[in-house]
């Protein structure tokens, strides 16, 4: 289990967790459930929610960089001057845009 240490102004405890257990009268109280629905599907599928809007959120950053790296690359291509040199003409581009706002 995991190891909990604990202070206090005069004592210091370490303690160790065997295993989580709710109590029974804690889950139903005047005949209703504590729990919503929300927190049951949190519970079941917290780590695949949070592992999907990783993946998907990665998804996004990436496509973003390369459509802003693509509308630079076909300013470059029509001549136009570069943004480090002091250019803005990628402002006109929808694919640059495109990448923004993604």
């Amino acid at each position: 289990g995991s190891l909990i240490t604990l202070s206090c102004l005069s004592h210091r405890a370490v303690c160790q967790v065997i295993s989580s257990a709710v109590p029974a009268d804690s889950i139903q109280e005047n005949g209703t459930s504590d729990s919503s629905w929300i927190t049951r599907l949190e519970n079941n599928y917290g780590f695949y929610i949070g592992l999907g809007l990783a993946v998907f959120s990665s998804f996004l950053i990436g496509s973003s960089v390369i459509l802003k790296k693509k509308g630079l690359l076909r300013l470059v291509e029509k001549g136009g001057t570069r943004a480090g040199d002091g250019g803005h003409g990628y402002l006109k581009d929808w694919l640059w845009w495109a990448g923004l706002l993604t």
